[in-house]
């Protein structure tokens, strides 16, 4: 098995799952008794969530930088970024090692394109909607992405910021993730994209109006395959 790299503790709520799914998938896998070579940094989410100022995204990417190089050195072959938002800083950490970054949206983009499907509403925090850094990796898949909606923004920020990221899940949450998807739905989105690692923690991805596509689930998938050297995941 290849040795995985994860930049973590983004936040360590998310990171605690990465962790778990992707050593289920390997155990089931490869052996009952094995666990995936996995070397995980923890960084400290007070210096990276909320980031607004373009020179608070500078701050950040050296922060990733020298985590993903730390992790190059201790003998990752490979890495992920266990956050969606912060793959707006994809290009500047590839950019300064020499090992493979598994990219979340790559992979979300293809699963969507095997699903046969040509549309989704993608539901986050504020830079995965409306910037371009995730959605136009979904794009080049094929796939159609339905406008932002500012006021389910604004409601996205609040449940993930102030809830999820310190592991607590609401029924109120929940209810309104049913009203979001629901309206997803009525305006024509055929899928709905979790492009938050924590929303899994508020959605029931396998029993909903539309087909869920959970980035956390579809990363922890791809990281196994490429600790397996499955073929076809590169």
């Amino acid at each position: 098995m290849r040795k995985l790299g994860i930049i973590g503790g983004m936040s360590w709520v998310s990171t605690a799952m990465y962790y778990d799914r992707i050593n289920r998938i390997v155990q089931k896998r490869a052996a009952p008794m094995a666990s995936a070579p996995l070397l995980i940094e923890s960084l400290d989410f007070c210096q990276l969530y909320a980031l607004v100022e373009e020179r608070d995204w500078q701050r950040a990417a050296s922060v990733l930088i020298d985590s993903a190089r730390r992790l190059e050195g201790a003998g990752a072959q490979g890495l992920i970024i266990g956050a969606n938002s912060m793959h707006r800083l994809y290009d500047d950490v590839a950019a300064h090692v020499n090992i493979p970054i598994l990219h979340i949206a790559e992979y979300v983009g293809m699963e969507i394109k095997r699903a046969g499907l040509t549309n989704a509403a993608l539901i986050g925090t504020r830079n995965v909607m409306t910037e371009s850094f995730y959605r136009k990796r979904l794009v080049a898949h094929g796939i159609d992405l339905l406008p932002p909606r500012m006021e389910f923004v604004e409601m996205l920020e609040k449940i993930i910021y102030d809830e999820l990221m310190v592991g607590k899940v609401t029924r109120e949450a929940q209810r309104t993730m049913k009203t979001i998807i629901t309206n997803k739905a009525q305006e024509g989105a055929q899928a709905i994209v979790l492009a938050c690692t924590e929303l899994d923690l508020v959605v029931d991805v396998d029993a909903n109006i539309l087909p869920v596509f959970d980035s956390t689930r579809i990363h922890c998938e791809a990281a196994a395959n490429w600790i397996l050297e499955q073929e076809g995941v590169h």
